[in-house]
């Protein structure tokens, strides 16, 4: 299989979410790609009432079915951030590298799966194997998982090889995160007339001032789990950043209203319940201000994963590549709180992704040969 061609293929299909474009159209391409390394195909279209009530949701599964032997579900997702200032969706290839939006993630790791399906097409399989391939995953796509589970059973106690993780090690947790808009209410006047209105900007920064008193106490809160050392952290740190002010309508009116959106991370000891609480004890400890949730979105944390098979891959990995580990991700899904809380199942991962890839950003770009190495490596271990 030409995977550079099929990697090239796929970035052209912009899949941006927001709003979430050309799903029939990358699906229609690959489907008959998992056929020709002996999968049997079935897409999947998600209900409305699970996709924000959009109608175009087309998730794709793919079996090699070997009944009775252990479960393994292959994980990846298509859509895409939008991207500006750069032609993202032409792909380019030069020194060993590909570029475009989707390259590292997550588009290079599905062309990747595809090589080492293809390597091992003619002889049987360790496990009893499926792969989903999903969208939204950038938004949120927690009911389109759940929806999807009724498809890939049985569950419990199945492996989820998540392709959506960096190269080189096993990822063996993520963080939990919380993300949340916070209306700020004032009332709006001339600007030469404030004593008249209450200046919402002005009322925000106070509930800002809080949020960073509390900051300086999350960061200290540190994993027991490792982090990969290219992050240049020792192990998985917990996070509070005020990402987004969004505030008043003109340098003369007093602003009547302002959004602060903040973005909590967790680490795998936290819970979320207790990480939301203490934010609202926060928000509280402000006199004289009024404000209101508008928007929350919560993934849960989980405890790091142990089981052979951890071991096992990380084992094939330093075989191809010199270099191993098991490591904690700086970063959240809620793939995997649905596939190890809900599911319970043992869910781990090794991708394409790195830390100079850009992912989100411009000029993204995924290694040739870590496609090729990935491609082995997946081929190793799900050979008997």
């Amino acid at each position: 299989m030409d995977y550079l061609k099929v990697l090239q293929d796929i970035i052209a299909i912009n899949t941006s979410v927001p709003p979430g474009l050309n799903y029939g159209k990358i699906m229609d391409y690959l489907e008959p790609l998992f056929a020709q390394v002996g999968f049997q195909t079935q897409k999947v279209r998600i209900p409305p009432e699970l996709a924000a009530d959009s109608t175009d949701r087309l998730n794709l599964l793919a079996h090699r079915r070997y009944l009775g032997k252990p479960r393994l579900i292959f994980y990846a997702h298509v859509d895409v951030v939008p991207a500006q200032g750069w032609d993202a969706f032409t792909p380019k290839v030069t020194g060993g590298r590909i570029y475009g939006r989707g390259a590292s993630d997550m588009k290079g790791g599905i062309a990747a799966l595809l090589l080492a399906l293809d390597a091992v097409k003619n002889q049987p399989l360790k496990y009893d194997t499926s792969v989903m391939i999903t969208t939204d995953e950038e938004i949120g796509q927690a009911d389109q998982i759940r929806h999807l589970g009724h498809f890939l059973e049985p569950l419990a106690g199945s492996y989820f090889f998540d392709l959506d993780s960096s190269f080189g090690y096993v990822a063996i947790a993520d963080l939990g995160a919380i993300q949340m808009d916070i209306k700020v209410t004032g009332k709006s006047v001339h600007s030469a007339m404030s004593h008249l209105g209450e200046n919402a900007v002005e009322k925000a920064n106070l509930l800002i001032n809080a949020l960073t008193n509390l900051k300086k106490e999350v960061v200290q809160r540190k994993s027991k789990v490792n982090a990969e050392p290219s992050t240049g952290l020792a192990k998985m740190e917990a996070r509070l950043n005020i990402n987004m002010i969004h505030g008043g309508i003109k340098v003369n009116v007093v602003a009547d209203e302002c959004i602060v959106s903040i973005d909590r991370r967790l680490i795998p000891e936290e819970n979320v319940a207790n990480a939301e609480k203490e934010l609202m004890q926060a928000l509280s400890s402000v006199a004289g201000v009024q404000w209101e949730i508008t928007k929350i979105f919560r993934i849960r944390t989980v405890p790091p994963v142990e089981d052979p098979i951890v071991d096992e891959l990380a084992e094939i990995i330093k075989n191809v590549t010199g270099t191993t580990g098991r490591y904690g991700e700086m970063g959240s899904g809620d793939f995997g709180p649905i596939a190890s809380l809900e599911w319970k199942a043992k869910h781990f991962g090794t991708g394409v992704i790195r830390p100079e890839s850009n992912i989100h950003g411009k000029d993204e770009f995924v290694n040739q040969k870590d496609i090729a190495d990935l491609a082995v490596i997946i081929s190793s271990f799900i050979s008997p």
